[in-house]
């Protein structure tokens, strides 16, 4: 059996730095495959991963519950058939819902669901809950163990407002506080898993809950994309260092039939995913990326830069991180957020 650990949380929690870290400190020695969902056009993440020896397969396409009824299942049936590993890594769209995920994951055999976490970013975890209930609540409430992130930028009454938040949704959840600077990737995997190993004496066990209350069938849906079958991205990405071609420096839009009642990641965000060949200066970026609205949640890339090296770039609400890279295959910018203005997007990235 191969063992699955599922990352997910809100977009921008810090679910890459997480992944990074346990590589590093819990992986190292086995054969992981990483299995990202990304909602928006063009994935960004993936490179960081592959220069830690770790085989990516990237499921572009959009909605979660499309993904994750064709081409996710599709995609960890063929991880395991093809490269039989010890462990699957997967990290969910930001805008996915944990439990969707937990549900195809049991579907397929020959995995043992291991661990389902939450990453949330103790900043803006009250924002989210108020804005986003659907896709956020969801990750928390279905976690059996929830990370905040960022909680040394997050005075104590913001995290302690946090944690009403978190054990409203999920009383059973372990919860992890201590900036992650002060933890080893080892302890962190620990309370994923349900141990107390790793954490000081008296801490106490955390207790798993194993209702499959929520394993009803989850309806597909009909899902259709101007850049091709997503079948043909699946299996693309499985080859490492094989990168996918969206065709140009243009967006590209999303039509989807949803059932009544029901809402989904596209109901509710909009995604441009765009590839450039630009060259930008650190000071550049900063000024794009302080034109954008409110509206916007999250925006990520990697770009060539002015003096000859690469720049990546990650960006929410309030805070913005821009630090050098390795060379993609183009320069590549996703934005994600709620009404996303096309045209303002490409003026302030300067691609046509």
């Amino acid at each position: 059996m191969t063992k699955v650990d599922v990352i997910s949380g809100f977009l921008g929690a810090g679910k890459t730095t997480l992944i990074q870290k346990l590589i590093k400190d819990v992986f190292a020695g086995q054969k992981v495959v990483l299995v990202e969902n990304e909602f928006g056009e063009i994935g960004i993440d993936g490179g960081f991963l592959k220069e830690a020896g770790i085989v990516i397969n990237e499921v572009n396409g959009g909605c979660i519950c499309c993904t994750l009824k064709g081409d996710f299942q599709a995609a960890l049936k063929k991880v395991v058939t093809e490269y039989h590993p010890d462990r699957i890594v997967i990290e969910p769209s930001g805008v996915g819902k944990l439990s969707d995920i937990l549900k195809i994951v049991k579907s397929v055999e020959g995995l043992e669901l291991n661990s389902y976490s939450a990453v949330v970013d103790a900043k803006r975890c009250r924002i989210y809950h108020k804005n986003f209930k659907e896709f956020f609540d969801d990750q928390i409430a279905t976690a059996t163990c929830v990370i905040l992130s960022k909680t040394q930028m997050a005075d104590e009454a913001v995290i302690q407002e946090d944690l009403d938040i978190i054990h409203e949704l999920n009383a059973k959840a372990r919860v992890i506080t201590t900036p992650w600077d002060d933890l080893n990737g080892t302890s962190i995997f620990a309370a994923m898993e349900g141990s107390s190993s790793g954490f000081p004496e008296g801490l106490g066990e955390l207790e798993m809950d194993d209702d499959d209350d929520d394993d009803d069938d989850h309806d597909e849906h009909e899902h259709h994309h101007e850049h091709g079958g997503a079948e043909e991205q699946v299996n693309a990405g499985l080859a490492e260092g094989n990168h996918i071609h969206l065709g140009g420096e243009d967006e590209h839009e999303h039509h989807h039939h949803h059932h009544e009642d029901e809402v989904d990641a596209d109901d509710v965000f909009d995604s441009i995913g765009v590839e450039t060949i630009n060259q930008y200066s650190e000071a550049e970026i900063k000024a794009a990326l302080a034109g954008l609205g409110e509206n916007i949640v999250r925006a990520k890339g990697i770009v060539p830069s002015t003096d000859g090296s690469w720049l990546f770039f990650d960006y929410v609400p309030g805070d913005t991180d821009i630090r050098p890279g390795a060379p993609a295959y183009t320069g590549l910018i996703t934005v994600i957020g709620e009404h996303v203005d096309v045209e303002q997007i490409k003026q302030l990235f300067k691609v046509k």
